[in-house]
């Protein structure tokens, strides 16, 4: 691509960035949360406004709102995802863009500093929920499309369209709706534009992801509640016993004590703790856990996480010998290691280790694979050229501690795809907790990444 191409596309982007910012913030406002309890008639109404964004690329000739079954023969539908395909000129490649407009529950409103469906721009962020994970990945592909119809309407570029509606809920119909839709899906290349960057001046590819294994850890001791004062002392409540078992899951340094869970054998770049610190808020005189290179820990090591649990609320605490409880566990896991394998160690684990004699069982398991990236392929090679001519910096190749399971069911049905993990956050995007923001130069370099990208696979293909 000359130089003069590559300027016409990003003066493409520059011009048309502010109505972009604008569109975000009417996705913004729409607080499309897919959990139970919340409004389903708010999925529908984002969907819709998604659909009609897509129509306005003029790329398609039909883009559609789709919904599938859970599973095979299910009586229980996912949410609305929004589909859609051009068909390639012959020799020319196919790329799948894929993002999310249902988003995070927003939680207490009185933690954040704006409404959280009010999208409100302080300084060089755009707050709201949702503004950033994942309606600024939609509004990347709505953006990038356009300047792709504008630059090169006739390139033959073959494109298909994937906006989930219930990444955030587990995405519990995906593997369905690409069996379903694998057809309408199929590509050469997919972008996931639903991961993170370096900072808001360096890009990152994601090219490693860690799998989880996440269950329900239920200990009984006894057969009934009892009284604290006639029994405690002599009768193990099950609080006691539960907490003695998940101690087990770590060392003295916080890193995993789980036989079987694996570590990846992949070095990560150096990065100052300090820096760490700072972005997760740890106070002065609290240690980081774990041991050897900080992002090895974070991308490379297994970690376990007490993510929630039974027992009763302060408020409603009283003086007595629970018979039972439950604790959510999630675990991640290093990239090359099953799942399935994990889950099978950590199942030992508890078999070993429960005290006392108590029951333990686990139930409610979710499982996603890790994800690694062959970086050596010609798409790979392409974004990144893209991401530098945008971002005026080299990407760099990254791990991510968090998990997008969907992305291995993307692996085993498109085996032959190179598939990018690109993003629109940054370490100050604060995704999934309260003020969540979109830093709108990120927003802006991501756009043009991914036009470049497609005008490049217009032109050049994957040659």
């Amino acid at each position: 691509m000359t130089n003069d191409h590559t300027q016409k596309v990003l003066s493409a982007v520059d011009e048309a960035f502010d109505a972009s910012v604008e569109e975000l913030k009417s996705l913004v406002r729409i607080p499309s949360v897919a959990f139970g309890g919340f409004d389903p008639a708010k999925l529908d109404e984002s969907a819709s406004a998604v659909k009609a964004l897509m129509e306005s690329t003029g790329v398609f000739d039909s883009v559609r709102i789709e919904r599938v079954p859970v599973a095979p023969g299910s009586e229980e539908f996912g949410q609305p995802a929004i589909i859609a395909r051009r068909e390639a000129a012959p020799g020319k490649p196919t790329v799948l863009l894929y993002a999310h407009h249902d988003v995070q529950p927003w939680g207490d409103e009185a933690l954040w500093k704006t409404p959280p469906f009010e999208p409100t721009v302080i300084g060089d962020r755009l707050y709201g929920r949702g503004a950033s994970d994942d309606k600024a990945g939609v509004m990347t592909h709505v953006a990038a499309l356009r300047v792709l119809q504008q630059i090169a309407p006739d390139s033959g570029l073959g494109i298909a369209l994937f906006i989930e509606g219930e990444e955030e809920y587990g995405s519990r119909s995906f593997a369905n709706f690409l069996e379903t839709h694998k057809e309408t899906l199929r590509s050469d290349v997919i972008v996931v534009a639903d991961s993170d960057n370096w900072s808001t001046t360096v890009p990152s590819l994601t090219v490693s992801l860690r799998g989880n294994v996440k269950f329900g850890l239920t200990v009984t001791t006894l057969d009934h509640a009892n009284h604290s004062g006639m029994y405690g002392g002599a009768v193990a409540d099950a609080p006691l016993a539960a907490i003695r078992l998940l101690n087990t899951f770590w060392d003295e340094n916080g890193s995993s004590a789980v036989e079987g869970l694996l570590s990846a054998e992949h070095t990560a770049p150096d990065q100052d703790e300090q820096q760490v610190r700072d972005e997760a808020g740890v106070p002065e005189g609290v240690s980081l856990i774990g041991s050897g290179r900080v992002l090895d820990r974070l991308w490379n090591d297994p970690a376990i996480t007490v993510v929630g649990t039974s027992l009763p609320d302060v408020q409603n605490a009283s003086n007595t010998i629970l018979p039972t409880a439950t604790f959510v566990v999630s675990a991640r896991i290093a990239p090359g290691q099953s799942s399935a394998d994990a889950l099978a160690a950590l199942e030992r684990h508890v078999e070993k280790h429960t005290p006392f004699g108590a029951k333990a069982e686990i139930t409610n398991v979710e499982l996603g694979d890790p994800f690694l990236v062959d970086t050596t392929g010609p798409a790979v090679r392409a974004m990144k050229e893209s991401m530098a001519d945008a971002w005026g910096n080299e990407a760099v190749e990254a791990g991510i501690g968090g998990s997008i399971p969907f992305i291995s069911l993307l692996e085993q049905e498109f085996p032959n795809a190179e598939i990018l993990v690109t993003g629109v956050e940054d370490p100050g995007t604060m995704a999934h907790s309260p003020n969540e923001s979109q830093h709108l130069g990120v927003l802006r370099n991501a756009i043009a990444s991914e036009a470049l990208l497609l005008t490049r696979l217009a032109t050049g293909g994957l040659g």
